[in-house]
Protein backbone atom coordinates (compact mmCIF):
# COMPACT_ATOMS: atom_id res chain seq x y z
CA UNK A 1 0.00 0.00 0.00
CA UNK A 2 2.99 2.17 0.60
CA UNK A 3 6.33 1.98 -0.57
CA UNK A 4 9.13 4.19 1.13
CA UNK A 5 12.57 4.27 -1.31
CA UNK A 6 15.59 5.69 -0.04
CA UNK A 7 18.74 7.43 -1.53
CA UNK A 8 21.82 9.26 -0.61
CA UNK A 9 23.80 6.69 1.53
CA UNK A 10 27.41 6.47 0.66
CA UNK A 11 31.21 6.77 1.97
CA UNK A 12 32.47 9.55 3.96
CA UNK A 13 35.13 10.45 6.42
CA UNK A 14 34.67 11.80 9.61
CA UNK A 15 33.39 15.06 9.72
CA UNK A 16 31.77 15.06 6.55
CA UNK A 17 28.04 15.22 5.67
CA UNK A 18 25.66 13.41 3.74
CA UNK A 19 21.95 13.83 3.12
CA UNK A 20 19.30 10.70 2.96
CA UNK A 21 16.18 11.69 1.03
CA UNK A 22 13.16 9.12 0.76
CA UNK A 23 10.10 9.61 -1.32
CA UNK A 24 6.69 7.43 -0.40
CA UNK A 25 4.50 6.33 -3.05
CA UNK A 26 1.30 4.79 -3.43
CA UNK A 27 -2.04 5.41 -0.74
CA UNK A 28 0.08 8.35 1.50
CA UNK A 29 -2.72 11.22 2.17
CA UNK A 30 -3.09 9.34 5.82
CA UNK A 31 0.38 8.98 6.45
CA UNK A 32 1.52 11.03 9.92
CA UNK A 33 5.10 10.73 11.38
CA UNK A 34 8.15 9.97 9.03
CA UNK A 35 11.58 9.25 9.97
CA UNK A 36 14.98 7.36 9.93
CA UNK A 37 16.08 4.56 11.92
CA UNK A 38 19.46 2.69 11.50
CA UNK A 39 20.91 -0.50 12.48
CA UNK A 40 23.86 -2.21 12.84
CA UNK A 41 23.99 -5.86 11.81
CA UNK A 42 23.59 -8.14 15.00
CA UNK A 43 22.53 -5.36 16.54
CA UNK A 44 18.52 -3.96 17.04
CA UNK A 45 17.59 -1.11 14.94
CA UNK A 46 17.68 2.20 17.05
CA UNK A 47 15.72 5.56 16.56
CA UNK A 48 17.41 9.02 14.85
CA UNK A 49 15.30 11.09 13.87
CA UNK A 50 10.96 11.93 13.36
CA UNK A 51 9.39 14.32 12.08
CA UNK A 52 5.41 15.09 12.27
CA UNK A 53 2.94 16.39 9.76
CA UNK A 54 3.21 19.62 11.69
CA UNK A 55 7.32 19.95 11.83
CA UNK A 56 7.90 18.86 15.17
CA UNK A 57 11.16 17.17 15.13
CA UNK A 58 12.54 14.35 17.55
CA UNK A 59 16.12 12.92 17.66
CA UNK A 60 18.38 10.51 19.40
CA UNK A 61 20.81 12.42 22.15
CA UNK A 62 23.91 10.52 20.09
CA UNK A 63 22.80 12.12 17.08
CA UNK A 64 21.23 15.39 18.45
CA UNK A 65 22.93 18.89 17.24
CA UNK A 66 24.58 17.27 14.25
CA UNK A 67 21.62 16.05 12.43
CA UNK A 68 18.40 17.66 11.01
CA UNK A 69 15.17 16.00 9.87
CA UNK A 70 12.69 18.04 7.20
CA UNK A 71 9.44 16.84 5.49
CA UNK A 72 7.80 17.84 2.14
CA UNK A 73 4.26 16.76 2.89
CA UNK A 74 3.08 17.41 -0.90
CA UNK A 75 6.21 15.30 -2.30
CA UNK A 76 5.98 12.84 0.53
CA UNK A 77 9.13 13.25 1.00
CA UNK A 78 11.08 12.66 3.67
CA UNK A 79 15.45 13.74 4.23
CA UNK A 80 18.22 13.32 7.14
CA UNK A 81 21.24 15.79 6.93
CA UNK A 82 23.89 14.38 8.65
CA UNK A 83 26.73 16.63 9.50
CA UNK A 84 30.30 15.97 11.74
CA UNK A 85 29.49 12.54 10.72
CA UNK A 86 31.45 10.10 12.87
CA UNK A 87 32.39 6.34 12.81
CA UNK A 88 29.39 5.21 15.27
CA UNK A 89 27.30 6.43 12.57
CA UNK A 90 28.12 3.85 10.26
CA UNK A 91 24.87 1.71 10.08
CA UNK A 92 21.90 1.10 7.40
CA UNK A 93 19.72 3.80 7.68
CA UNK A 94 15.98 3.05 7.03
CA UNK A 95 13.25 5.35 6.15
CA UNK A 96 9.95 5.00 8.30
CA UNK A 97 6.95 5.96 7.88
CA UNK A 98 3.44 5.43 9.90
CA UNK A 99 -0.05 5.55 9.06
CA UNK A 100 -3.29 4.94 11.65
CA UNK A 101 -5.06 1.33 11.04
CA UNK A 102 -8.10 1.17 13.30
CA UNK A 103 -7.41 1.38 16.72
CA UNK A 104 -3.30 0.73 16.12
CA UNK A 105 -0.40 2.27 13.84
CA UNK A 106 0.73 0.63 10.98
CA UNK A 107 4.66 1.44 10.20
CA UNK A 108 6.38 1.04 6.87
CA UNK A 109 10.15 0.43 5.96
CA UNK A 110 12.05 1.60 3.06
CA UNK A 111 14.64 -1.34 2.06
CA UNK A 112 17.53 0.93 3.54
CA UNK A 113 21.00 2.80 2.57
CA UNK A 114 24.12 2.07 4.03
CA UNK A 115 26.14 4.56 5.47
CA UNK A 116 29.64 4.10 6.10
CA UNK A 117 31.81 6.89 7.94
CA UNK A 118 35.82 5.89 7.54
CA UNK A 119 39.04 7.65 7.14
Amino acid sequence: QVQLVESGGGLVQPGGSLTLSCTASGKTKTLRTLGWFRQIPGKQRDLVATVSRTGETNYSDSVKGRFSVSRDNVANTVKLQMNNLQVEDTAVYFCNAQMPFAASTINYWGQGTQVTVSS
